[in-house]
């Protein structure tokens, strides 16, 4: 599974945006697919995930205003991000398991990433 994650740019406290993390080479629908970020000088660290059941989960940091959601048709997953702050500034990854995806270590497949950046 080759994974590409776009949508990433500069947004406004606030404001919304969101990135997208399309598969080739394999359907998406078997797999769990979750969103990672890191910002600078921090560790990365988990954001969302989307089970192959549908089930999702969130950090605490963005509930209430990040929505993870996946489009079997167009094999994509999409991560909509609302009332975004500035400690949402970073590089934003995607990444697949067959797995249930509740350690990072357990994706095998990552995006390249995709930079978000949020000014006040």
């Amino acid at each position: 599974v080759q994974l590409q994650a776009s949508g990433g740019g500069l947004v406004q406290a606030g404001g919304s945006l969101r990135l997208s993390c399309a598969a080739s080479g394999r359907a998406f629908s078997g797999y769990t697919v979750g969103w990672f970020r890191q910002a600078p000088g921090k560790e990365r660290e988990f954001v969302a995930r989307v089970g192959w059941s549908g089930g999702t989960t969130y950090a605490d940091s963005v509930k209430e205003r990040f929505t993870i959601s996946r489009d079997v048709a167009k094999n994509t997953v999409y991560l909509q991000m609302n009332t975004m702050k500035a400690d949402d500034t970073a590089v934003y990854y995607c990444a697949a398991t067959r797995g249930f995806g509740l350690s990072q270590d357990g994706y095998v497949y990552w995006g390249q990433g995709t930079l978000v950046t949020v000014f006040s």
